[in-house]
């Protein structure tokens, strides 16, 4: 459970001589566990969790991690066409994806896998994607998840839309309300899309959560080359809050997402999240981070792993012991394995299901474009190509 307490600014984090960060810390690299933490918009986070609740956030973050792990080397041996790890960033994903009640909705990019994952989605699906099987496989209907988007930022506007919509239907202003959360990244925040994203959502006071993934760098461009202040910051400009958070931190993930999401649904209106991470790997498995960032920098980042700070409070904490550990490292290992055979078994479609679902009722210029592809098709048989 995440809690929040608007009259607490002044308090700040409950570390003895440390200062206080200018993000939303509740777990310390090294594993210690504060209490309380005060953001940016006053609100002072907490978390309540049982010791089963945080053995579970454990293991999603190690089984994500292992699965990730799986589909970059499916991709490197030429069983995916493109891959877009997610290593570095379990803790904002899992973080953000278990904060989610059953009735939110979510507009991912291309890589929360992990959202995915925390919202009951077989992980075969995204891979049958980038393995060009389909074009994704999940409904959004059944959970509440919108499909991968490629196009950087448009889900902004379509999330925005699908939050105005859900308020004009009255599905907001109390518990049982619904919200909206937006995943992208810093380099987005360039983009047009969602700008107009952020004018619509606080001009109509949409039900919605901006959550960007500043994984510090859009491709090879470093934030810097984004922006002069930090990202979170931008909000104010559009009326309406925006806070930093430890995007490393699982708990503190947890607790900013879970109290903006009841906020939008209680009819407060948009809030945005930056959840300051790192990615760890390449942008997608088509990049070689090493042309523009030094080994140092990864290895300071290395230190503040999202896995290792759970890991050390759990076993400080003795909320887990060695065969926890062990049993949680064996499931992650099959679920690869698992995964990798699902992969390795998928049929290849045939060409002319490209056609299938262009038109829920068909269309008869399409019709006749799956015909004259048919003959092309044909004209190979028995040639020598």
């Amino acid at each position: 459970m995440a809690k929040g307490d608007r009259g607490a600014a002044a308090r700040g984090r409950e570390v003895a001589g440390e200062p206080a960060p200018d993000f939303v810390q509740l777990l310390t690299p090294d594993g210690e566990r504060i209490e309380r933490s005060v953001g940016a918009d006053g609100v002072e986070y907490t978390v309540d969790f049982t010791d089963e609740e945080y053995r579970g956030l454990y293991r999603d973050l190690v089984v994500i991690r292992r699965l990730d792990a799986e589909a970059t080397a499916l991709q490197r041996q030429g069983e995916l066409g493109i891959w877009a790890s997610l290593l570095g960033q379990e803790a904002a994903q899992v973080g953000s994806g278990r904060a989610l009640r059953s009735q939110d909705m979510a507009f991912p990019t291309y890589r929360e896998h992990g959202v995915l994952y925390c919202r009951g989605i077989d992980p075969i699906m995204p891979l049958s994607l980038f393995r060009g099987v389909d074009q994704g496989a999940w409904d959004p209907v059944e959970f509440k998840v919108n499909m991968y988007t490629i196009v950087i930022g448009a889900q902004t506007l379509h999330a925005t839309g699908y939050a105005m919509g859900i308020a004009k239907d009255g599905k907001v202003g109390g518990d049982d309300g619904e919200a909206v959360i937006c995943y992208f990244g810093d380099g987005a925040t360039s983009q047009g899309d969602v700008n107009e994203a952020f004018i619509w959502s606080s001009v109509f006071h949409a039900p919605i959560v901006f959550f960007c993934q500043n994984n510090q760098y859009a491709i090879s461009e470093p934030i810097e080359k984004q922006t002069r202040i930090p990202l979170y910051r931008r909000a104010d400009g559009f009326g309406f809050p925006g806070l930093r958070v430890d995007g490393n931190d699982v708990l503190a993930t947890y607790a900013v997402t879970r109290a903006a999401l009841d906020n939008a649904r209680h009819g407060q209106g948009p809030t945005m999240i930056e959840a300051y991470t790192y990615r760890m790997g390449a942008h997608t498995t088509t990049d070689d981070p090493t042309r523009y960032r030094v080994a140092s920098e990864v290895e300071e980042w290395q230190a503040k792993d999202p896995i290792a700070r759970v890991r050390a409070f759990v076993e400080k904490q003795q909320i887990a012991d060695a065969d926890f550990l062990a049993e949680v490292d064996e499931q992650a290992k099959q679920e690869a394995l698992h995964l990798r055979e699902r992969v390795l078994a998928m049929p290849d479609p045939h060409p002319l299901t490209l056609f299938d679902h262009a038109y829920p009722n068909g269309s008869p210029v399409v019709d006749a474009q799956r015909e004259r592809f048919a003959e092309y098709l044909d004209s190979f048989e028995g040639s020598a190509h």
